[in-house]
């Protein structure tokens, strides 16, 4: 019994050490977005959609939600105060 548990916590901690649905989400969106000669068909690109809501589903679902959303407003720029050598001096 207590093989079988470590045996368990060995195999979890390599697992979190080597994310494999993480690596698996980022060579996804490699393809996605700088894709290859091979997504630009429509079988290819099919695949790696598919296999992006396989492996995660809840993010697909709120990019398709989300697909037509206008873009957020932007902030408004930084202001950056301008200081004269005099009143440099001045706060010394």
């Amino acid at each position: 019994m207590i093989a079988l548990i470590t045996a368990a916590l060995a195999v979890g901690y390599v697992l979190g050490r080597l994310r494999p649905w993480d690596r698996l989400d980022t060579w996804l969106w490699r393809r996605l977005t700088f894709g290859g000669p091979w997504t630009r068909t429509r079988r290819g690109h099919l695949t790696v959609l598919a296999v992006h809501a396989l492996v995660r589903p809840a993010a697909t679902v709120r990019l398709w939600r989300h697909r037509n959303d206008p873009e957020p407003p932007r902030s408004a720029a930084v202001q950056v105060a301008d200081f004269t050598d005099e009143e440099i001096d001045r706060a010394n």
